[in-house]
Protein backbone atom coordinates (compact mmCIF):
# COMPACT_ATOMS: atom_id res chain seq x y z
CA UNK A 1 0.00 0.00 0.00
CA UNK A 2 1.56 3.53 -1.09
CA UNK A 3 2.20 6.22 1.56
CA UNK A 4 -0.77 7.81 2.37
CA UNK A 5 -3.09 5.81 1.05
CA UNK A 6 -3.93 4.41 4.62
CA UNK A 7 -5.33 7.63 6.15
CA UNK A 8 -7.53 8.27 2.41
CA UNK A 9 -8.86 4.61 3.37
CA UNK A 10 -9.52 6.04 6.99
CA UNK A 11 -11.39 9.15 5.93
CA UNK A 12 -13.19 7.53 3.52
CA UNK A 13 -14.22 4.80 6.61
CA UNK A 14 -15.42 7.56 8.73
CA UNK A 15 -17.72 9.92 6.35
CA UNK A 16 -19.07 6.81 5.51
CA UNK A 17 -19.73 6.16 8.89
CA UNK A 18 -21.20 9.49 9.70
CA UNK A 19 -23.71 9.33 6.47
CA UNK A 20 -24.23 5.88 6.72
CA UNK A 21 -22.86 4.01 10.33
CA UNK A 22 -24.14 0.45 9.24
CA UNK A 23 -22.61 0.56 6.14
CA UNK A 24 -19.53 1.99 6.92
CA UNK A 25 -19.01 -1.16 9.57
CA UNK A 26 -20.63 -3.63 6.84
CA UNK A 27 -18.10 -2.74 4.50
CA UNK A 28 -15.15 -3.06 7.39
CA UNK A 29 -16.36 -6.23 9.16
CA UNK A 30 -19.09 -7.66 6.58
CA UNK A 31 -22.21 -8.81 8.19
CA UNK A 32 -20.90 -9.89 11.55
CA UNK A 33 -21.80 -9.14 15.51
CA UNK A 34 -20.60 -5.05 14.95
CA UNK A 35 -22.94 -4.68 11.82
CA UNK A 36 -26.12 -6.12 13.51
CA UNK A 37 -25.51 -3.76 16.64
CA UNK A 38 -24.31 -0.72 14.38
CA UNK A 39 -27.65 -1.22 13.18
CA UNK A 40 -29.64 -1.81 16.16
CA UNK A 41 -27.62 1.54 17.80
CA UNK A 42 -29.11 3.50 14.23
CA UNK A 43 -32.40 2.42 14.74
CA UNK A 44 -32.74 3.40 17.74
CA UNK A 45 -30.94 6.79 17.49
CA UNK A 46 -29.05 8.32 15.01
CA UNK A 47 -26.14 9.59 16.95
CA UNK A 48 -25.52 6.04 19.06
CA UNK A 49 -24.66 4.74 15.72
CA UNK A 50 -22.87 6.95 14.39
CA UNK A 51 -21.16 6.89 17.48
CA UNK A 52 -20.20 3.13 17.64
CA UNK A 53 -19.39 2.68 14.06
CA UNK A 54 -16.64 5.58 14.44
CA UNK A 55 -15.44 3.52 17.71
CA UNK A 56 -15.69 0.48 15.74
CA UNK A 57 -14.12 2.13 12.24
CA UNK A 58 -11.56 3.46 14.07
CA UNK A 59 -10.22 1.44 17.09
Amino acid sequence: MPVGTRGTYTFVDVLIAILLPPLGVFLKYGCRLEFWICLLLTILGYIPGILYALYVIVA
